[in-house]
């Protein structure tokens, strides 16, 4: 999965009351310790996270909450610290209290190396209500029945539409299949004298901004992998379709090539110069975390959101699309677990802290309760976001114990597809499980 999240996300909530909930305590008494809970939480904790500059303030206001409402602790936040770091350092047995990862392809790595400890006792003896958390985000923060990580706010993926551009074309509607997509994006396209491609009804090639496999998934029910782990990938149908439906657009857009070389010119994705914010592409799929940056870069820029449209066979899944977020947990080094699981609880359980995070940050909150808290500030085009997000047809990338790297090994082998290098579709994708599931294997036996 590629996240825009080497930069964003975070969720929130309970109550403050379940907030403090115990004193400070040793690695060793983790899960253990939290068989009963102390009257309050005191000592300080260290918490790490990713975000930056104006993000990096939203977070404090949020911790500046939590130390207010529990004046014994003391969270020691560094921010700026990607994915691998925080990885490294808990490895070398730094002390991290909390941390905050910005991919849900770290969850399977971060519960099977026990680098994050399993939170199930803290849950359960504070009865904290997991049904307020939709299935999918359930399935992302869990790995091989160990739930090491709590959810922090979500990104949820949709359809972008320029409605100018659209109403030029004679259009009223954002298409709602892969279909109508292609007939829009071939209409809405236009030339310059020497033949370059002037403006684009939709880029349909991967690595364009967050056109990804993974994000595409959902539109044809496509799986990733099995139950215990090995690639489904060449026996789900979803995958042949979105391919081939691919390969149909870039030909009728005039080839590989030509949409090449329009990539090579595209603008910074979280600049103003987006090729969506300046009017460069007519449809394009995005996180709801864009319209912050249309509201801030692009305000004069008339656009809609919807969905992204669903393929040939598998219209019943339109109103879904994919999910993914951030995540927290206890590093196994922790000097105080109580009061790391109390800032925690308040991050993912608190409906006000959730709500807040949701209005600084623009991501989705995780919890039912902040979803229609009448304090969540909701645009027309954010909404489309919160009914994407609770949407039954709605899904992720699975935890795998090797992260991410069956979507790495995927990705290479769409990479050449999409070039015109690959004439057989299906032994390619029976090549991509044969790789896949050597990976699996290798892992298991490290």
């Amino acid at each position: 999965m590629r996240s825009r999240r080497a930069l964003l996300v975070v969720p929130a909530l309970v109550s403050l009351a379940l907030a403090t909930a115990s004193c400070s305590g040793s690695p060793s008494d983790g899960p253990t310790a939290a068989a009963s809970a102390p009257a309050t939480v005191s000592g300080t904790i260290q918490f790490w996270h990713f975000f930056t500059d104006r993000e990096a303030d939203v977070i404090q206001s949020v911790v500046d909450d939590f130390e207010a409402a529990n004046p014994g602790v003391k969270v020691v936040v560094k921010s700026g610290q990607d994915d691998q770091k925080m990885r490294q350092a808990i490895s070398a047995g730094q002390p991290i209290d909390v941390g905050l990862s910005y991919s849900t392809d770290q969850v399977g790595p971060l519960c099977s190396s026990g680098d994050f400890t399993d939170l199930s006792s803290f849950i359960t003896r504070d009865k904290v209500d997991l049904t307020q958390i939709p299935d999918t985000v359930l399935g992302y923060t869990e790995y091989d029945g160990k739930r090491c990580t709590m959810p922090a706010l979500a990104d949820v993926y949709g359809l972008y539409y320029n409605k100018k551009l659209l109403a030029a074309a004679g259009y009223t509607e954002p298409p709602k299949t892969l279909a109508e997509l292609t007939d829009m994006a071939v209409k809405l396209t236009t030339f310059k004298k020497d033949g370059s491609i002037d403006t684009l009804g939709f880029m349909p090639l991967l690595g364009y901004y967050e056109n990804a496999e993974a994000h595409w998934a959902p539109s044809a029910d496509a799986q990733w992998l099995n139950d215990d782990g090995t690639s489904a990938i060449s026996g789900s149908a979803g995958w042949t379709t979105l391919l081939n439906w691919q390969k149909d657009l870039i030909a009728k857009l005039g080839g590989y090539d030509k949409l090449a070389k329009f990539q090579a010119g595209l603008g910074e994705e979280f600049s103003a110069q987006n090729d969506f914010q300046t009017g460069r592409v007519a449809m394009n799929l995005d996180g709801e975390y864009r319209t912050a940056f249309i509201a801030d870069q692009a305000k004069d820029l008339d656009y809609g959101t919807a969905p992204f449209p669903s393929a040939d066979g598998f219209e019943d899944t339109y109103g879904g699309g994919y999910i993914t977020g951030n995540i927290v947990g206890i590093g196994k080094g922790s000097t105080n677990p109580e009061a790391a699981w109390a800032f925690i609880k308040y991050l993912t359980t608190d409906t006000g802290a959730q709500v807040k995070l949701s209005n600084g940050l623009k991501n989705v909150p995780t919890m039912h309760d902040a979803i229609t808290s009448p304090d969540l500030e909701v645009s027309p085009q954010f909404q489309t976001f919160l009914d994407v997000f609770e949407n039954e047809h709605s899904s992720t990338t699975p935890p795998s114990g090797i992260g991410a790297e069956y979507q790495t090994i995927f990705g290479t082998h769409t990479a050449k597809w999409q070039q015109g290098d690959v004439d057989d579709l299906g032994a390619m994708l029976k090549t991509v499980d044969s790789e896949i599931d050597a990976a699996v294997k290798l892992q298991a036996g490290s």
